[in-house]
């Protein structure tokens, strides 16, 4: 049903508060009134390539035929079930397809209903892990600087806490260690002083630390920053070390965004504790799941209070399990890799005149990411704008414009998409 943009506006600017906005005068919104493959239809007719995938989440494209159906058909069995004392077929069989792809020995799957709730729940097992263990004291956590691990307070906690977006919040949130963001980019010689304070934090503090949480190579919302694999093979060694639990989020990385099906695949490694969601459920659906190894799920199980303490009321949704295990299937059975590697191709070929541009930094892209970082903040009353009169849409953040796209993004359109932002950032 078509829908008039005006009256639609204006309701929105009245009364709907959108994700990191204000309600006094905020900026610009862009009705949509449908979407198909990679391109989203606005209530006045334009048409837009997106390059930001629904937040990195659509990566088979919008209104698939065979997510549609998966959804279609759970719906006319079942859309909800409390998953308390029940079960259900998409649960399970999507469960036992997270353990079968992500790295062994990670063996027990936790549903949750969004990436920062799984971040909570894997912040929790690792505390209640240590509980049981007998060594309550182990309550803290170890990120590094630059991290996004999501909104909630235990995962605002672990995000960057001078960069990041929740410093008014510094004196409610649990008090963590930060040691340095790693220094060396990805591709780039290895030097072990790179890791050399959180090693000594590590050393200082292992009594206290119960786990150290990281974004797998590449951090996301924190700044974009790819980084040497063999940062993540020393953590782990360190972590076994020390005991100290090893979480990785993969909430944006993982699915093959990287161009491995889960990030920490480049180094090699295994965490103790895995979130996952976005492109889980390839955009249908919100849905996340925390990964545990069968030691931490058997530990907390037979531990005080012998149960995990955790519940969400839409845990294991059964239309998101569905959508999930069609996302996961479509996935695995198409050339994924090469798919993501053309894309990468493509975003390096396309963004590279970029770097003669005077007022950008650097141009990255790794897998399914492509990055042009400016030397000043850009202006996002301006910068949307600019972009959707260019037919594509780019929502930038600090002094980054970047895009994730559909992985099933056709070689014209990625052109189109990167001709746009290095037209955009010229005119900056």
């Amino acid at each position: 049903m078509s829908v008039m943009p005006e009256p639609l506006l204006a309701l929105d600017r009245a009364h709907v508060w959108h994700p990191y906005s204000t309600l006094v005068d905020p900026p610009s919104v862009f009705a949509v009134e449908s979407a198909s493959g990679v391109r989203l239809r606005l209530a006045d007719g334009r048409e837009l390539i997106d390059g930001m995938a629904s937040w990195w989440s659509v990566i088979h494209g919008y209104n698939h035929p065979g997510l549609n159906a998966a959804v279609r058909a759970q719906l006319e069995r079942m859309a909800h079930v409390m998953f308390g004392g029940l079960t259900h077929a998409p649960a399970v069989a999507l469960a036992a397809q997270l353990v079968a792809i992500t790295p062994a020995p990670l063996d027990a799957v936790f549903f949750a209903d969004s990436g920062s709730v799984s971040v909570e729940v894997a912040i929790k097992m690792a505390i209640q892990y240590w509980a049981a263990r007998g060594k309550p004291g182990k309550q803290r956590l170890l990120t590094v600087r630059g991290g996004y691990h999501g909104d909630t307070f235990a995962a605002m906690s672990v995000c960057d806490p001078v960069t990041g977006m929740h410093r008014l919040f510094q004196q409610t949130l649990a008090q963590q260690f930060f040691a340095p963001r790693p220094a060396i980019r990805y591709g780039a010689r290895w030097d072990e002083s790179d890791i050399a304070e959180l090693a000594r934090l590590l050393e200082v503090h292992r009594e206290e630390i119960a786990a150290v949480i990281l974004e797998p190579v590449v951090q996301g919302a924190g700044g974009m920053w790819f980084y040497a694999p063999e940062y993540l093979r020393r953590v782990r060694e360190l972590c076994d070390a020390h005991g100290v639990l090893l979480i990785l989020d993969e909430i944006a990385t993982g699915f093959g965004r990287t161009g491995r099906l889960f990030a920490c695949e480049h180094a090699g490694i295994a965490p103790d504790l895995m979130c996952l969601g976005k492109a889980l459920t390839g955009g249908y659906m919100t849905l996340a799941a925390t990964l545990a190894t069968r030691e931490v799920a058997e530990t907390i199980s037979r531990g005080d209070p012998g149960v995990f303490m955790h519940g969400p009321t839409f845990m294991a949704n059964p239309l998101a399990c569905a959508a999930a295990l069609a996302s996961v299937e479509l996935l695995l059975g198409g050339p994924w890799a090469e798919r993501i590697a053309a894309l990468e191709q493509a975003l390096e070929t396309g963004l590279a005149p970029a770097r003669a541009l005077q007022q950008v930094v650097d141009v990255r892209c790794l897998g399914g990411i492509g990055v042009i970082e400016l030397a000043m903040p850009v202006d996002m009353r301006i910068a949307p704008r600019a972009f959707v009169e260019r037919g594509v849409w780019v929502r930038p953040f600090g002094r980054l414009v970047y895009v994730m796209p559909a992985y099933v993004m056709a070689p014209a359109d990625v052109a189109a998409l990167t001709a746009a932002m290095c037209e955009v950032v010229a005119t900056f």
